[in-house]
């Protein structure tokens, strides 16, 4: 054995070895897995340990449900986004605005891109935010998630105000890494900032706004055409820029806050809102 094993150059393990078969609990749970999967092919792993106890008297711990899970190949379905993939031949630029005292608008902009559920499909949504107003400036729709998107909601935001801001704020997505949308920041003078990998937190205020835009108008309308959701979305950031009350400027709205600190700067007779 040991010479013609050196002749055919494998080792004698690999001859010796015999295969063990699988245990019959493996089959049975497998077999209940797929039975499950069937009835409900969105469960995750932590909610088929209950189902397979109460259903199946089956008693498992969640890690050896993951290995079996994997070895006949499943996965749950669950919605994956994914709207801040970084491009690796892209660069990245270093975040400026830790510990920078933001005190007038247009010093910050930001932006982000985030996922709008339809239901015939789904699309996606950008706008652009004066960080110290929370006003937004301007936003754009679109089926696709390109450079194109942001682009557009910049332009927006730049011909609505006339103005240009010192910082623009984004996460490190392939849209915001991209040298369509750095070179335009550049050409207008204005210094890069990108959060941290996985710092959701380095740019909460547009976060923030995402969720009341989806929980206040995209949840609860369900428009099912890009033309709804536009004159929805109008709707929305019009009322919410300058009818609705912000409770950390005292109750004043977004509009009057950037307008009234942006003309106080200009003309300083004019009262900012603290003093107003």
């Amino acid at each position: 054995m040991r010479k013609q094993c050196e002749l055919l150059g494998v080792a004698r393990s690999s001859v010796d070895y015999k295969a063990v078969a699988e245990s019959e609990e493996d089959i049975r749970i497998k077999r209940h897995l797929d039975e499950t999967f069937m009835i409900d092919p969105c469960l995750g792993s932590r909610r088929l340990l209950t189902v397979l106890e109460r259903d199946h008297d089956v008693k498992i711990n969640r890690k050896r449900l993951q290995r079996i899970r994997r070895e006949i190949g499943h996965e749950a379905i669950w919605c994956k986004p994914r709207t801040s993939i970084p491009d690796d031949g892209h660069r990245r630029y270093p975040y400026l605005l830790r510990k920078l005292s933001i005190d007038r608008p247009n010093h910050v902009w930001c932006t982000d891109i985030t996922y709008v559920p339809m239901p015939g499909g789904h699309a996606y949504l950008c706008a652009v935010m004066d960080w110290y107003s929370r006003k937004v400036l301007g936003w754009a729709v679109s089926n696709t998630m390109e450079t194109g998107l942001c682009l557009e909601a910049l332009e927006n935001a730049l011909s609505s105000t006339g103005c240009v801001p010192e910082i623009f704020n984004t996460d490190q997505g392939c849209q915001f890494t991209s040298a369509e949308w750095t070179g335009r920041l550049l050409d207008l003078g204005i210094k890069i900032s990108m959060d941290g990998r996985g710092r959701w937190m380095d740019n909460v205020f547009i976060e923030r706004l995402w969720r009341s835009v989806k929980y206040e108008e995209i949840y609860l309308f369900e428009h099912t055409t890009l033309t709804a959701l536009r004159a929805g979305l109008t709707k929305w950031f019009t009322r919410y820029n300058d009818w609705r009350p912000h409770e950390t400027f005292d109750n004043l709205t977004p509009t009057v806050v950037y307008q009234t600190t942006f003309e106080s700067r200009k003309n300083p007779s004019i009262l900012p809102p603290e003093a107003a």
